[in-house]
C-alpha cells in the first residue's frame, strides 16, 4: 500500500513540474480592472509566472473549501460532543445505581465488585 501511495505522490510530482515548466511566462495580476483603477485611484498590480498563478489559485480554493466544510460541519460536532457527554453521564449514573441496589439487597460483596468495574 506504501509503494502505491508513494507512487501516486511521485506522478502528481512529475506532472505539477511539467505543469510549471510548461507555464514560466510572466503575467501580470491587477486588483482592478483599469478603468475602475483610474476612477478610484487604486492601481496595484504584480508581475508572477503563470503556474504560481495556477498553484496559487488551486491552493487557495482548497483552503476555502476546507475551512467551509469545516465551519459546515460544527453542527454535527457539537452534537456528537453533546452525546458523549451525556453517555458517560448516564453511565456513571447507571454504576452508581447497580452499586446502589447491590448494597439494598445486602450483598456488599457484588456492590464492591460493581464499582470496581
Amino acid at each position: 500500500m506504501r509503494l502505491i501511495k508513494y507512487s501516486f505522490l511521485a506522478a502528481v510530482a512529475v506532472i505539477l513540474m511539467v505543469l510549471a515548466l510548461a507555464n514560466r511566462g510572466e503575467v501580470t495580476l491587477t486588483v482592478l480592472p483599469a478603468p475602475l483603477a483610474s476612477a478610484t485611484g487604486f492601481s496595484w498590480a504584480i508581475e508572477l509566472p503563470l503556474f504560481v498563478v495556477i498553484f496559487g489559485g488551486v491552493l487557495a480554493g482548497l483552503f476555502i473549501g476546507f475551512v467551509w466544510e469545516w465551519l459546515r460541519e460544527h453542527k454535527h460536532r457539537a452534537e456528537a460532543s453533546r452525546k458523549r457527554s451525556e453517555v458517560q453521564k448516564l453511565e456513571s449514573e447507571l454504576k452508581r445505581l447497580k452499586g446502589q441496589k447491590a448494597r439494598d439487597e445486602g450483598d456488599e460483596v457484588l456492590a464492591l465488585l460493581d464499582e470496581a468495574s
